[in-house]
């Protein structure tokens, strides 16, 4: 089961999207989670961290390969791997079904890193931890279909929006109108997301947002999204 090979340029325009963290599911019942949530996902959202550049240690190849197996909607794997691993771990995810995998402007590698995925025939992307200008990937746009900023430190759930995120959000958004090639980047929000925060980013920019116990634990997930789907883009 795969999206469409022009997937990145289908996706929804005229709304905010939903982008599924699996990490909040019900990893005991994987299969049944996401035929819970599939018909109002946009995207998943996979999280990979080696345990040293982030530090979390969270999935790992033979689990995207069954997310696969019970999904078409596309596979974003957000890779958080030191630079010693880095190619080793696009080509496993990959192989597993990934449809976008996105690593870290902090990575040193990241041209090669860049270069892997979309030889691999793969969506590439972008990941900004808080404290990376955001002018920093500039230079990339015109290699990547996301580009994901952090409103929270890495790898730690729970946490509050930091008070950079929508600013943020502004300057990347007045980045991807600006650039000269006509490649879709998405510009998703991923940490922070909850009820009070959403209405923000959404009006900062963010056309997709990572979301986590916001959906997986919502009372009544259909109006959750419903609410997601309806959010404002004026400022």
């Amino acid at each position: 089961m795969r999206p469409a090979p022009n997937w990145i340029d289908a996706l929804p325009k005229n709304r905010l999207m939903a982008e599924m963290s699996l990490w909040s599911a019900n990893l005991g019942r994987l299969e049944d989670e996401i035929k819970r949530v599939d018909a109002l996902t946009d995207i998943y959202h996979i999280d990979v961290a080696d345990g040293h550049f982030s530090p979390a240690l969270l999935f790992f190849p033979d689990l995207v390969a069954l997310c696969r197996k019970h999904t078409s909607k596309p596979l974003h794997v957000h890779l958080m791997a030191t630079d010693d691993i880095l190619d080793d771990q696009i080509r496993q995810f990959a192989d597993a079904g990934s449809d976008l995998i996105s690593i870290h402007a902090e990575n040193a590698n990241i041209d090669a890193g860049l270069k892997l995925i979309a030889d691999l025939g793969l969506v590439s992307g972008i990941v900004l931890q808080l404290q990376t200008g955001v002018a920093d990937v500039a230079q990339y746009l015109d290699r990547i279909g996301m580009l994901t900023l952090l409103g929270t430190r890495i790898g730690i759930k729970g946490q509050g929006l930091d008070a950079q995120a929508e600013p943020r959000l502004l300057e990347a958004a007045a980045l991807i109108a600006g650039k000269a090639s006509t490649n879709r980047v998405v510009l998703a929000a991923d940490g922070g997301i909850r009820e009070h925060t959403v209405p923000g980013l959404r009006r900062a920019g963010a056309e997709t947002i990572v979301m986590g116990s916001l959906a997986f634990n919502a009372d009544d997930f259909s109006k959750r999204m419903e609410w997601v789907h309806a959010q404002p883009t004026e400022r």
